[in-house]
């Protein structure tokens, strides 16, 4: 694979700042714009839930160890279900349901061995009823396609660490250091990424 396949070293703790600050962002934005009739989905909450974003995706990580590939998924994910379920968007009260149903179907698509959906109710803190809704909600909603190419989870690394102020890819002599492409805190100036893809109001990257 292209020495840019190493996102899969990226530390978790990094992924999941930069990752939490994007979705922050669009939190943000989408909570401005006032809620339409009838666009309630099964992933709103009735209140926003009391812990942030980064704690909350954290918790996941930590106690459903979540892989660099499985956080890449997630993110692009998010494009994915607002492509074909435009009802959906990241907000403060579906954003927490999001981010433990994309965990689970993540994991269970892209790992050998996973958790139970005990195990992943108990970390999210909802019933193991409602995730197995959310969960079959998600898959049809995304038509089944969980597992996104290597390449397409390049892209999306590149684009999270590219519009992080203070973040970049390290590389080594013009190329990446095995097990070195990953987000460290840098000078740098954040550019756009180079595959093209930008951050969207209900997505993160939009493709031309």
């Amino acid at each position: 694979m292209p020495p840019e396949s190493s996102y899969e070293t990226c530390d978790t703790k990094d992924l999941v700042l930069l990752i939490s600050n994007m979705l922050t962002e669009l939190v943000r934005f989408n909570d401005a714009i006032p809620l339409k009739d009838g666009r309630l989905t099964r992933f709103h909450s009735r209140a926003p839930p009391g812990i942030s974003i980064k704690d909350y995706l954290q918790r996941l990580t930590t106690h459903a160890t979540l892989s660099p590939p499985i956080l890449l998924s997630m993110v692009y994910y998010i494009d994915r279900l607002c492509a074909l379920y435009p009802a959906f968007t990241i907000s403060s009260l579906t954003v927490h349901r999001f981010l433990i149903t994309s965990a689970t179907v993540a994991s269970k698509g892209l790992s050998d061995s996973f958790w139970t959906n005990s195990l992943y109710a108990r970390v999210g803190g909802v019933s193991l009823k409602e995730l197995a809704l959310l969960e079959l909600e998600f898959l049809w909603r995304v038509e089944w396609r969980i597992v996104p190419r290597p390449e397409t989870l390049r892209d999306y690394y590149r684009s999270v660490v590219e519009r992080s102020e203070g973040y970049r890819i390290q590389r080594d002599g013009g190329g990446s250091r095995a097990g070195s492409e990953k987000a460290r805190s840098s000078g740098s100036e954040s550019g756009g990424s180079e595959s093209g893809g930008s951050l969207g109001c209900d997505g993160v990257m939009d493709r031309g």
